[in-house]
């Protein structure tokens, strides 16, 4: 009984301390399952968030570009739109780039004048009109770098001297200016000597061109345009160094014309379109004008027009696309075929030397005078104020003139 007693005793102690181990170790397990789990458990919201806050930034980008590309396409389909309602755009634009090249230009040549002494205006502004009164004619004597003798035979008749000359741009509203450009050379002594010429007497015009004999389309240009932009006035006149002109009777005769908005004056013509190559006045374009043996269209001989305000605004704003022919007489008359201009052929813008003086005598005093022999007056510089004596207008004339 004893043994089996302690047998007993021994296996419930036996018993008694594993259920004790078996607690401690499910404890410690637990423990243990805790602490590993606080340190490597991933954080599963935390992921989630991050993720979705990724997501939704890419959507973001995505449908920004979605977006940029559908501003642009509307965009470019609205750019596209207004240009094929509107077919005149580009000529439009030319007109304005054309507008912007003008106001360039007469800055130019104002700001040229002015450093070479010329009373240009004392309200110079761009872009706005260089001068603000009204003028009656702007006259543009067109010369060359050669002609001192010429320029100098017209102050000593028809063109008025220095204070003369500015007070009949005050009271009268006449602006008269020698026309010239410079040379293949500027700075050179070509131009150095019209500068020394233009301080001692002040009437130059000066144009962005270049002289040469052949330019003279692009001089005429130049000149309308230039002169458009420096002086408001009815009435644009190109005349040439070897012409005698009676100004007040210029005057006169132009003013006729001041309600017609669109007047060309001149001596009308139409000779014979020159296909011979090394003859004066040859026309390069000749195959233009039809058949050999053809005539030009109407236009005012070279050596004396006028033009009105709106002409001349018309070669400003279309300098760029006018076509230049060789003869600028042509040229110009080749600018206005497809306008409603009103021609007018006057025939005391061309007086010969000869007829001008019974003309005068006889109270028909003519507004220009030339040889058509010499496309001008023959040896000018020397008979010029033989010219003058005998054909002119008298000095009080433009003095007593009103308009």
């Amino acid at each position: 009984m004893s043994k089996h007693h302690r047998g007993l005793e021994l296996s419930a102690s036996k018993s008694f301390v594993s259920k004790k181990w078996t607690f401690f170790l499910c404890i410690g397990f637990f423990c243990a399952g805790i602490l590993f789990s606080d340190r490597m458990w991933p954080e599963p919201e935390a992921n989630v968030v991050s993720r979705e806050a990724s997501d939704e930034g890419l959507r973001l980008v995505s449908d920004d570009c979605d977006s940029s590309k559908k501003g642009l396409k509307h965009e470019s389909k609205d750019i596209l739109g207004e240009v094929y309602k509107s077919p005149d755009a580009i000529q439009r634009l030319d007109k304005t780039i054309s507008n912007l090249e003008t106001e360039l230009a007469a800055a130019r040549a104002a700001q040229e004048s002015i450093m070479n002494g010329s009373p240009v205006s004392d309200d110079f502004k761009l872009p706005e009109t260089v001068t603000k009164r009204k003028y009656l004619m702007v006259v543009g004597v067109n010369t060359a770098f050669s002609s001192r003798k010429r320029r100098d035979s017209v102050r000593a008749t028809w063109m008025p001297p220095g204070a003369e000359r500015k007070k009949l741009e005050e009271e009268k509203g006449i602006v008269m200016r020698f026309v010239i450009g410079h040379s293949a050379t500027p700075g050179g002594i070509l131009d150095r000597a019209i500068q020394a010429e233009e301080s001692k007497h002040g009437d130059f015009l000066r144009l962005d061109h270049v002289e040469g004999y052949l330019e003279l389309s692009a001089k005429t240009k130049s000149y309308f345009t230039t002169a458009f932009q420096l002086w408001d006035a009815d009435f644009y006149v190109k005349v040439d160094d070897d012409v005698h002109v009676n100004i007040a009777t210029l005057g006169a005769e132009l003013s006729r014309y001041r309600m017609k908005p669109r007047v060309y004056i001149g001596c009308m013509k139409s000779g014979p379109v020159l296909a011979q190559k090394g003859v004066r006045y040859h026309e390069p374009e000749y195959w233009k004008f039809g058949e050999e043996g053809n005539k030009y269209f109407r236009h005012a001989t070279g050596q004396l027009y006028a033009i009105s305000r709106e002409l001349a605004s018309y070669i400003s704003i279309n300098q760029n696309v006018l076509h230049k022919y060789v003869n600028e007489d042509v040229s110009l008359g080749s600018w206005f075929l497809g306008l409603d201009v009103e021609h007018v052929d006057d025939r005391r813008l061309c007086c010969g030397t000869t007829d001008c003086e019974w003309k005068a005598q006889a109270g028909n005093i003519c507004v220009a005078s030339f040889d058509w022999s010499c496309s001008g007056i023959c040896r000018s510089a020397d008979r010029m104020k033989d010219v003058h004596r005998r054909c002119g207008e008298g000095p009080k004339a433009l003095l007593a003139a009103s308009f």
